[in-house]
């Protein structure tokens, strides 16, 4: 039988973290434990008001959900309970942890992968004006590659002060839905001349039709119209690439199955993640050995990350050690 612990954290973040939705100066996640035979698996996910999820609802789901969790779920039952996301994505993650754990065999071979080699993640400038965003850019060039937070008015001189504060780095943006059909052809022209590599979600979900008849030379990515394996048929000729991310699969199982799916359908994986602590990009990172992309730099905004934590270098991710997880 297993034992369910859970509860919330919130970890503060180093200044403030802007999208076109708004700002959070903290990490707030739900954190889970599932022990079986002195065996300890554990996993976090980060409810996200944009898909309609709450700490408080997270949490009060668990309540509800604990006695059928105890009496012993597997990864493959887990989708049954009908939690929401975040819910599913730790208790999925600490499911692979407790295996690998009990049986003393790493995750990334319990998922099929042949090894863990360092990622190059990307660091994200916050949206902000564009001399703040251009100064922040320039203070981060030594990262290989920047992701840029844009979605408001002045997008095209952001881009600008940007490149002209570092003329040599990798950029990718990030509209998250920031953008509509009437300016969609004008920013991606800004875009091309600041030769940003990949956009993501520049239109919003359900309204993203147009980016089947634009022309583009710069990869289009789906973020939050990508949500998992089932979602990819509708983006077949709009997107180039998903993004994808364990708290909109519902966890490890579902982003490797969405991974596999997306290759099968030419699509360009990117891996991306919440704002949170080495705890949920420790998973993800085993998705970042199939992702053209890797956008898992949540714990560099963090005051203090977990222990043992991820070790980051001039943006160059190492693989989880085991006693974190996996």
């Amino acid at each position: 039988m297993l034992r369910l612990s859970f509860g919330a954290e919130s970890f503060p973040i180093a200044g403030t973290f802007t999208i076109s939705r708004g700002s959070k100066t903290a990490a707030d996640v739900v954190a889970v434990q599932l022990e079986r035979n002195g065996f300890k698996g554990q996993g976090e996910g980060v409810p996200y008001p944009r898909y309609n999820e709450t700490v408080p609802q997270c949490l009060a789901a668990l309540e509800a959900a604990s006695a059928k969790i105890e009496t012993g779920i597997t990864r493959e039952s887990l989708p049954a309970l009908n939690l929401p996301k975040a819910v599913l994505n730790a208790l999925d993650c600490a499911l692979w942890d407790l295996e690998a754990k009990t049986q003393q065999v790493p995750a990334w071979k319990l998922a099929g992968l042949s090894g863990l080699k360092p990622q190059v993640t990307a660091f994200t400038i916050s949206l902000d004006t564009p001399e703040a965003m251009a100064a922040a850019a320039l203070k981060a060039a030594h990262y290989p590659l920047l992701k840029l937070k844009l979605g408001r008015n002045g997008d095209s001189e952001r881009l600008a002060a940007i490149r002209a504060a570092v003329p040599s780095a990798r950029l990718i943006v990030d509209a998250n839905e920031g953008w509509d059909e009437s300016t969609l052809a004008d920013m991606l022209a800004h875009c091309a001349k600041a030769d940003v590599e990949l956009v993501e979600q520049p239109l919003p979900q359900g309204k993203d039709d147009a980016l089947k008849h634009i022309k583009r030379s710069t990869l289009i990515c789906a973020d939050e119209s990508a949500h998992d394996a089932a979602s990819l048929a509708e983006l077949k000729g709009k997107y180039d690439a998903v993004n994808i991310k364990l708290d909109k699969t519902g966890g490890l199982t579902g982003a490797l199955e969405m991974a596999k799916a997306a290759r099968a359908q030419d699509f360009k994986i990117m891996v991306g993640c919440m704002l949170a602590t080495s705890l949920a990009m420790a998973p993800a990172f085993l998705v970042a050995q199939l992702a053209d992309y890797v956008d898992l730099d949540g714990p560099l905004w963090m005051k203090k990350d977990r222990e043992p934590a991820i070790s980051y270098a001039k943006g160059v991710m190492q693989a989880p050690v085991t006693a974190l997880w996996g």
